[in-house]
């Protein structure tokens, strides 16, 4: 059984999905501590004039340390500003009037409940659907794991019997330091390889790693293929510590 593990980040790019389209159980990272004006709260989309950031306002001041499901959206008003700028800059793309609608009744949910990992979570689930990706999501607030980095994610796999743990790439700066605890707990690692693939978007020239939004508005059914198609053969311990020394 392979798991990939990652934190629920607000309408992630196409690696993420990709990642997710991997592995037989995707659990979303909700217990770790928050970090402000990371990807867990914002995202970019396509404009005439470059990508533009997304942020959710969220409470900080006076919760230093807080783990992302704790998190609380200072003011649920942002969903008009998002929805607004969403419509004005994908008004040429051709799935737009299909998909905003059921975009609006998931952002406007926020407005019964102001927990920035639950919004995430739904509009994970939303293009995850709309992708057409089956791979179950799990959060890990529901596993009732202990530890820290490296031995969290061991600890989460060892609980979901998993063979393998397919990581983000991202993650190899203290992976790499860290093998033991996911080979003691009999967990073989590879990391998530990806070129970022293009495809068709308002306003030339195409810009790679907007959020996969921009793709599902531009390309519709055909999302999930394009997403596919930027996936390479995973990489070994060994292949991404060579990488990093000839970088």
């Amino acid at each position: 059984m392979r798991v990939a593990i990652s934190q629920p980040t607000y309408l992630p790019w196409l690696g993420y999905f990709d990642l997710m389209d991997q592995a037989d159980a995707f659990v979303l990272l909700d217990t770790v501590q928050f970090e402000k004006q990371s990807w867990q709260q914002r995202n970019r989309i396509k404009t005439p004039t470059g990508l533009q950031w997304l942020t959710v306002p969220v409470v900080f001041r006076g919760r230093l340390g807080q783990q992302i499901r704790e998190v609380e959206i200072r003011d649920p008003e942002f969903t008009r500003k998002h929805l607004r700028a969403i419509e004005l800059n994908y008004a040429r793309s051709p799935y737009m009037a299909k998909y905003l609608p059921e975009l609006s009744a998931v952002l406007y949910g926020v407005r019964q409940n102001r927990n920035l990992a639950d919004l995430n979570l739904r509009l994970i689930q939303w293009m995850v659907r709309t992708l057409g990706i089956e791979t179950p999501l799990i959060l890990a607030s529901s596993l009732d794991q202990p530890g820290k980095r490296t031995e969290l994610l061991a600890n989460i796999c060892r609980r979901l019997g998993a063979s393998e743990y397919l990581s983000p790439l991202g993650s190899a700066d203290y992976l790499l330091d860290e093998m033991d605890c996911l080979s003691s707990a009999g967990v073989t690692t590879f990391f998530h390889n990806y070129e970022h693939p293009s495809y068709q978007q308002p306003f030339p020239p195409f810009l790679a790693f907007a959020s996969a939004l921009d793709l599902i508005m531009n390309e519709g059914e055909r999302a999930v293929d394009i997403v596919r198609s930027g996936r390479r053969p995973p990489l070994s311990p060994s292949q991404v510590t060579e990488r990093l020394a000839a970088s």
